[in-house]
């Protein structure tokens, strides 16, 4: 399963698992088990919500992250992870 970060519109950026990565005719993305950008919870969610349901208007641009195989495949030297 995907992991995206997601940059919305006025708010830091939440990272979501998506089931497959949204293609250009998707008017909206479905995300599961919403956090921030370092896995804590959002303050801004109600307690227990699993899944979101954004608008593609509030989305600035999104980031795929690499799995745990692939970090390991491809190591970044001169980052400090």
């Amino acid at each position: 399963m995907p992991v995206i970060l997601v940059h919305l519109a006025n708010t830091e950026p939440i990272k979501v698992d998506v089931d497959a990565l949204p293609s250009p005719t998707d008017t909206l993305l479905v995300g599961k088990n919403p956090r921030d950008h370092i896995d804590r919870d959002l303050n801004w969610l109600e307690e227990g919500v699993r899944m979101v349901i954004l608008p593609w208007w509030r989305i600035n641009y999104i980031q795929v992250l690499p799995t745990a195989e692939e970090k390991e495949e491809f190591p970044l030297l001169f980052r400090n992870d």
